[in-house]
């Protein structure tokens, strides 16, 4: 199964592809795409749907796994990222790719075993679990990593499915 896993941003998206067969996991690819700044917001949440819309169509994913927003203290910036989100949602639901959503806790427990496992630790668990020669940059795409082996680990097994139907 393709899974492309997405950490939502206004200004950075995180996006990395992985094939996931058998329990192995290939990387087909990973990067971000990346808004200024100085741009208009509809500008920048246009960029966002149209690289997401070059990745899906590039990759052919069978599913999408997405971050949950997680507001901390700023909600001026959750509140754009939540339109970024929103986009990001409408272009996979456009392209026909099913969507699954998981809390960073979530990521953090099935790629490092602990939920509140700290950035650093995510980075080095992922880089070493997809055998990578070096760590994904920047940190947004090895969250979007961590997010498509958490739903590997869990969206596709067959208690997910049994719930799923």
């Amino acid at each position: 199964m393709i899974i492309l896993g997405i950490d939502p941003g206004l200004a950075i998206v995180g996006w990395g592809v992985v094939d996931y067969r058998g329990s192995r996991f290939e990387v087909l690819g990973y990067g971000s795409i990346q808004t200024p700044a100085g741009m208009k917001t509809e500008q920048r949440l246009c960029a966002i749907y149209d690289g997401l819309r070059e990745i899906i169509e590039k990759y052919r994913p069978e599913q999408m796994a997405v971050e949950e927003l997680f507001f901390n203290t700023n909600q001026t910036t959750g509140i754009r990222v939540a339109e970024a989100r929103g986009v990001i949602l409408l272009c996979a639901a456009r392209m026909g790719i099913p969507t699954f959503e998981y809390t960073p806790l979530q990521v953090k427990q099935a790629v490092v075993g602990y939920g509140r496992a700290e950035k650093k630790q995510v980075i080095t668990m992922v880089t070493m679990f997809l055998g990578l020669k070096a760590p994904p940059k920047p940190d947004d795409t090895a969250d979007a990593l961590a997010i498509a082996v958490c739903h590997a680990h869990s969206g596709t097994s067959r208690l997910a499915e049994y719930y799923n139907k």
